[in-house]
């Protein structure tokens, strides 16, 4: 008899409210999919960034190859080579 009173109730609830219960539901469900793919995309990196990654590097080495070698040319220059320099190829300024 109980049982009689408690459905009345639920049936006069409003459609949003049964619709954000039900959005409540899904957000709940789908959550852990999100967490778990949210720690792979962190724990992973694609091949753009893989790419973007190297050209930095190369960029990187390369720039203080050139600023070793402006260095070295202005040891020779000067006249103040260390020891392992090779001023042979050096313009003499």
């Amino acid at each position: 008899m109980k049982r009689l009173f408690l459905l009345p109730p639920i049936l006069l609830l409003p459609g949003c409210v049964v619709g954000a219960i039900a959005g409540t539901a899904v957000d709940v469900v789908t959550l852990p999919v999100k967490i778990v793919s949210a720690g792979v995309d962190a724990a992973t990196t694609s091949q753009a960034e893989a790419d973007e990654k190297r050209g930095r590097a190369l960029r990187k080495a390369e720039e203080e190859r050139g600023r070793q070698l402006r260095l070295l040319n202005e040891r020779c220059r000067k006249g103040r080579p260390l020891a392992g320099d090779d001023c042979s190829d050096v313009p003499a300024g």
